[in-house]
């Protein structure tokens, strides 16, 4: 059982905020945001403003330059992204932008994820050297790929690398390695997500146009080899005008779907890239996203984080783990209605299957949870269980799963074939799982990869029965904070049912977007009288719980996939509770409807 707190509110500085409505004061405040400047920032995301220079990125001005020199020499291009929710869109980002200007001499890239791994690999190389390819883009990978950007160096072919995962101790030796978190970045802000860093190289291309640009071609910047440094003509530089000022806003829709599916803190920059990315994905023409909507009954118009979260993300990382990653590429550049409405409904399709087969690993892996653990006495600090059986691709997703249920950083493993065992893994929000692997002594992975929240690794199968014991001893070295006890649930503040208004509601709605950094605001409402409970849907997996206000109007409650026995004896009618829960307002066949969504139940009489 979740132990429940509230936040101890400063009355004296809370008047800071004189001027904003109580509640909403006291959700800035807990947020971290005390002045009224830092109110006004966030409150109101402003993209002028809240955008940083693109130019400030490592390599940027370099990067520009030599695509530049790619168009100007009539290059093969290769677009070469990840396979997931950031990668994908961010292969969109950079099509869209060659197609705007016309420069027809491009390919997307997408690796397949069982045949071909994360991030590049040799045998692409061979084949873009049989093809004559000049420059490689990649996009949401790269920073990891030393021994391939080499090989492709070794074959005449420049890597210009766009990623946002954590170097290594040596770079690749690309033409540009543009990543914010280099130890040497002097990038203002470090988390961005992978589409949002090509989006920002899209943004330095379209900004050389003006020569009033105070960080223009023309600054001094690490020049490319000998004789290679292109004298741009006018009509080079003139067929970014194909894109006119401000259109690039477009391609934000992409940004928005990754930055709020990769688990990136939706802070700073991000929080303006995931607002106006959401204000683009309400309007946006792409009849492959308007498609998939309509498939699962989202309104566009109302599209929200939870819509991308819940729905969109899982049926683009569906077209990878499942299948071929590019179905998901190839339904966000559809140009007809007959090949959208294929791939949408191809994308559903096998994002069910996916569901069925990570819910029985799921089962699994609690089951091992229930019996190694099963006398009490062993608690250990990272959870980490395998099985060759297990496929790589699905590991993600159970363990979120795990991570939810223990609090603690998670990793699994699988294996597609061979002697390597791949495995995926997420962090707790304590402890970077980054970190963790980083501390592992050397020889344990043969390769590991991501950020503080989420990452993939590989280990032979020779020493796996290891990784459990040097995890452990990886998590001693690098825990900052005080270890974790039990899980603790801290609410926003304590109000009564009287205060779930509409009104309060749209004070709420100014904090969103909602995700890492910045999460929805939690209520606890102490000691209410359960007037109903029901299960609810078509397999009645939906509960519903009913109570009254002062004035004796209904308000309901509802957890998706939640019985009346998930938190404890079964809930009844006459029960008090404790409940923790968030606003939600639901607009199902479009009937809007103010409801709260039950994060916990704490039975108390």
């Amino acid at each position: 059982m979740s132990e429940f707190k509230s936040k101890i509110r400063d009355e004296k500085r809370l008047e800071q905020l004189a001027g904003y409505p109580e509640l909403l004061k006291i959700l800035l405040w807990n947020r971290g945001i005390k002045t009224k400047e830092e109110t006004e920032e966030f409150l109101e995301p402003d993209y002028e403003r809240d955008l940083n220079d693109p130019f400030l990125l490592p390599d940027m001005a370099v990067a520009v330059e030599r695509i530049l020199l790619a168009i100007e020499k009539k290059e093969k291009i290769v677009i070469f992204s990840d396979y997931d929710a950031d990668g994908i869109p961010g292969g969109v980002i950079l099509h869209d932008f060659f197609e705007k200007i016309g420069y027809a001499d491009f390919a997307n890239y997408i690796p397949h994820r069982h045949l071909e791994g994360f991030g590049l690999n040799h045998e692409a190389i061979e084949k873009f050297k049989v093809d004559k390819v000049g420059l490689i883009i990649t996009v949401d990978c790269g920073i990891a790929d030393v021994a391939e950007v080499a090989r492709a160096k070794e074959h005449g072919i420049d890597v210009i690398i766009t990623d946002h995962h954590e170097p290594g101790k040596v770079l690749p030796d690309a033409i540009a390695v543009i990543d914010a978190k280099r130890t040497d970045s002097k990038y203002p802000f470090k988390d961005l997500c992978g589409a949002g860093v090509a989006f920002k190289l899209v943004q330095a291309m379209l900004l050389t146009k003006s020569p009033q640009h105070p960080l223009h071609l023309t600054q001094t910047c690490p020049p490319l080899e000998v004789g290679r440094r292109a004298n741009h003509s006018e009509g080079i530089l003139g067929i970014l005008s194909a894109i006119k000022s401000g259109h690039e806003k477009w391609f934000l829709d992409m940004v928005g779907i990754a930055t709020l599916s990769d688990m990136v803190p939706l802070v700073g920059e991000n929080r303006a890239l995931a607002f106006y990315g959401l204000k683009v994905l309400r309007k946006s023409p792409r009849v492959g996203l308007m498609k998939l909507l309509s498939l699962l009954k989202i309104e566009q118009k109302n599209i929200t984080e939870d819509d991308i979260g819940f729905s969109i993300s899982p049926r683009i990382n569906a077209a990878s783990r499942m299948g071929d990653p590019e179905d998901a590429f190839r339904l966000f550049v559809a140009k007809t209605d007959e090949e959208a409405d294929i791939l949408a409904r191809h994308l559903d399709h096998i994002n069910n299957e996916r569901k069925g087969v990570v819910a029985g690993i799921v089962k699994e892996v609690r089951k091992i949870m229930r019996e190694r653990y099963s006398d009490g006495t062993t608690e250990k600090k990272v959870v980490v269980i395998g099985n060759p059986e297990w496929k790589p691709s699905l590991l993600g997703l159970v363990a979120n799963s795990l991570v939810d249920d223990h609090a603690r950083p998670v990793f699994l493993w699988g294996r597609d074939g061979g002697n390597i065992l791949k495995g995926s893994c997420r962090g707790d929000g304590c402890t970077s799982v980054i970190d963790l692997m980083m501390e592992v002594e050397a020889g344990i992975f043969e390769e590991f990869g991501g950020h503080n929240m989420s990452g993939g690794f590989s280990v032979v199968q020779e020493k796996v029965h290891l990784l459990e014991e040097k995890l452990q001893l990886a998590y001693e070295k690098v825990i900052i904070k005080s270890k974790i006890e039990t899980e603790e649930i801290t609410a926003d503040a304590k109000i009564s049912f009287d205060e779930v208004t509409n009104e309060n509601y749209r004070l709420i709605e100014k904090l969103a977007p909602y995700g890492v950094g910045n999460p929805k605001p939690l209520f606890l409402f102490e000691k209410v009288m359960i007037e109903g409970v029901k299960m609810f849907g078509k397999e009645a997996n939906h509960l519903e719980l009913l109570f009254k206000n002062s004035r004796g109007r209904d308000v309901k409650a509802i957890g998706f996939f939640t019985k009346d026995t998930d938190y404890g004896p079964a809930l009844k009618v006459g029960n008090r509770i404790n409940l923790l829960a968030n606003f939600e307002k639901s607009t199902f066949r479009g009937f809007a409807e103010l409801r709260l969504r039950i994060v916990d139940v704490e039975i108390v009489l």
